[in-house]
């Protein structure tokens, strides 16, 4: 009678026999690249996408981010909010609440006690709606964007590609990375969706579409 070790040892062994040999020889990958649109149309597909997965969508010119981040905070009742050390201070000049600069050294439990976190992006995706943090000082530690309940992601229009794989060509390798896809979202055993379980239950993205 065969056990079930033998069965696994020999799938393993018939899948080597497939896969190519280990000599060093490169993986093809015809990603389809460089597909570009125009800024309105990227604009639009990305926003589309936002938009079905939930997610605000707050396009405004690089002058009035200050005030529209204010506006978005004031209208989900967010006085005390948490920023990465990397943040340009200009985003929260018009915010009349209270403004915690996050570290390592501050426990993650801790940063449920924010109302909400603003952040930076390093790359976003248009097609699928993704949003991609690498932990660069305007992004800060992933805790920072995963604990508190509401995050505003600001996004300048110019790091948005078409495509996942122009998007992934522009992040470095080595960083942590993060990809949000709108709010926090799971579906229950009855297929129930539930939002807040793993991260924020509120994403608002705020593009600035001339920078």
């Amino acid at each position: 009678m065969t056990t079930a070790r033998e069965t696994v040892l020999g799938r393993i062994r018939d899948a080597l026999a497939l896969a190519p040999a280990a000599d060093g020889a490169p993986v093809p990958r015809a990603y389809r690249t460089g597909r570009t649109l125009p800024d309105e149309e990227r604009l639009a597909l990305f926003t589309d996408r936002l938009v079905d997965y939930k997610a605000q969508v707050h396009p405004c010119t690089a002058d009035r981010a200050a005030e529209v981040i204010a506006e978005v905070l004031r209208e989900r009742g967010a006085e005390r909010i948490g920023v990465p050390a990397g943040l340009d201070p200009q985003w929260l000049s018009a915010h009349d609440g209270d403004v915690q600069q996050d570290s390592a050294d501050i426990p993650a439990p801790r940063l449920d006690a924010l109302d909400g976190v603003v952040t930076a992006s390093a790359v976003s995706c248009a097609e699928t709606g993704t949003i991609f943090l690498d932990g660069s000082p305007d992004q800060g530690r992933r805790a920072l964007s995963l604990v508190p309940d509401l995050h505003v992601c600001v996004v300048d229009l110019s790091t948005v590609e078409v495509g996942v794989p122009e998007a992934v060509a522009r992040l470095v390798p080595e960083r942590p990375t993060t990809l949000i896809s709108g709010p926090s979202a799971t579906s229950d055993i009855e297929l129930e969706r539930v939002e807040g379980v793993h991260g924020p239950r509120t994403l608002a993205v705020v593009i600035r579409t001339d920078a």
